[in-house]
């Protein structure tokens, strides 16, 4: 086999640039991750049931979810977690082999079958179905440096401005916001005075459901309409109510002697968090941190230096005394593989140019191994795809194993070759020529 490539190197030279070009390719498209996918995909649903306890939430959220999902295809198990904020999340694990797109989309017609089934409170808020990594890929954290903005007004701040931008950069599949929830506007009921007036919690949310809405309220003017109507007008209706005293002033009961009963009357009205569950700090000070997670199958250095490039250009409108830092980068193992594989390579390289030249004494047996060493390590890349591996640490790793493999082999070969050769030559015998002449003619014998 040696020698069919010694004696025809235009097609060693052919099959060399398609290697080169195939492995290029395929690195290109090469996945690039911090660990191989080898966890199994999960979809998260997430209800909430505002007010309610772990064991109501479980009975009346929780498990409805469960029945419906329970039998999903390509299903490993499942388990929920029901907390005391009325919080509810079902994690459903799969089988590795599956798409996590299409995992989703069997979740989420599971959880529709549920609905029905559910308070109304928590169809209103809503039942969220997304898919979930283990691990964020990346975290940065809001923060104030001398203390101007709480940790409510900063994660308000990234929901309203960074969190729709950073999910439409290409590889991050969610942003999640912890240290605070959006603001929202809390009523602190007074129980006594609520029992002396003979109201319960439900009237007060059922006044505050129906007082606070959108009411569109038509044209004035609109066609048809009779002669000499020449202008037509928009009516415009007072929509949801925005502040403390909007709300204060909704009416929750109208008694029969005229008067009325406002919400102020009963209760404490305040704009805070949503959620006071978590409290995010960076360096010792208020911050909102916001998680980014990756896409499964996608760039993660590519996710990452686009989720940097964005927060720098959102920075510079940011309000005076906020800044914005990386808290966690998990890309920097990957990106230190690589230079560490760029080291290894450069320094075999060298290692090769000596070794061959300083004992095969020439420059051309220095040249061949010189360039079978790229080759044969950018053609690895091309069987990648075929086993379904991925630009990882793990691969790095074995690939920094299997440069001294190909530079020695490399330098056998070449040494092979080249005795091969010598030894061919050594067998050729001068081809001969005589000439015998004959009366009229002559000959010439090879």
């Amino acid at each position: 086999m040696a020698s069919f490539f010694i004696n025809r190197p235009i097609v060693a030279i052919v099959i060399a640039i398609v290697t080169v070009i195939l492995g290029l390719v395929a690195m290109l498209d090469l996945p690039i991750a911090q660990f191989p996918n080898i966890v199994p995909p999960e979809v998260q649903v997430k209800a909430t049931y505002t007010g309610a306890d772990a064991l109501t939430v479980e009975q009346s959220v929780a498990t409805p979810i469960e029945q419906q999902m329970s039998g999903v295809d390509n299903m490993n198990y499942m388990y929920s977690v029901n907390a005391n904020s009325g919080q509810s999340c079902l994690t459903v694990n799969f089988d590795i082999k599956t798409d996590p797109n299409i995992d989703q989309i069997l979740a989420q017609m599971r959880s529709s079958q549920a609905s029905s089934q559910l308070p109304s409170q928590v169809s209103n808020y809503g039942v969220t179905v997304q898919k979930s990594t283990s691990a964020p890929l990346m975290l940065f954290a809001l923060y104030s440096p001398h203390g101007t903005y709480d940790n409510i007004f900063l994660a308000n701040y990234a929901y309203i401005n960074l969190n729709d931008a950073l999910t439409r950069v290409p590889g991050i599949a969610s942003v999640t916001i912890f240290g605070a929830g959006q603001y929202a506007m809390r009523i602190w009921v007074n129980p006594d005075v609520l029992a002396r007036r003979n109201i319960t919690v439900p009237e007060i949310i059922q006044a505050v459901q129906k007082q606070n809405t959108v009411n569109p309220a038509g044209q004035i003017g609109a066609e048809p309409v009779p002669k000499g109507q020449e202008f037509t007008y928009s009516v415009l209706a007072q929509g949801r109510l925005s502040t403390e005293a909007d709300f204060g002033n909704i009416i929750v009961r109208a008694n029969e002697d005229g008067s009325v009963v406002r919400l102020r009357d009963v209760a404490r009205i305040e704009l805070g968090a949503q959620s006071y569950n978590l409290i995010g700090r960076f360096n010792g000070k208020p911050a909102a941190i916001l998680a980014l997670y990756q896409l499964p199958g996608t760039n993660a250095l590519d996710a990452a230096n686009g989720a940097k490039k964005l927060m720098a250009e959102l920075s510079k409108r940011f309000p005076p005394d906020m800044k914005c830092d990386i808290a966690l980068d998990t890309t920097l193992a990957v990106s230190a593989g690589v230079k560490d594989i760029e080291h290894t390579l450069f320094e075999a390289i060298v290692l090769v140019v000596l070794v061959v030249y300083i004992f095969l004494q020439g420059w051309r047996a220095t040249l061949i191994p010189l360039i079978a060493v790229p080759v044969s390590l950018i053609g690895t890349f091309a069987f990648f795809p075929m086993f379904g591996f991925s630009i990882n640490t793990l691969s790095l790793f074995g690939l920094v194993l299997a440069i001294g493999l190909v530079v020695d082999d490399a330098i056998v070969g070449w040494r092979q070759s080249s005795i091969t050769s010598r030894r061919g030559s050594r067998r050729r015998k001068p081809r001969s020529r005589r000439c015998m002449k004959f009366p009229g003619r002559s000959w010439r014998l090879r």
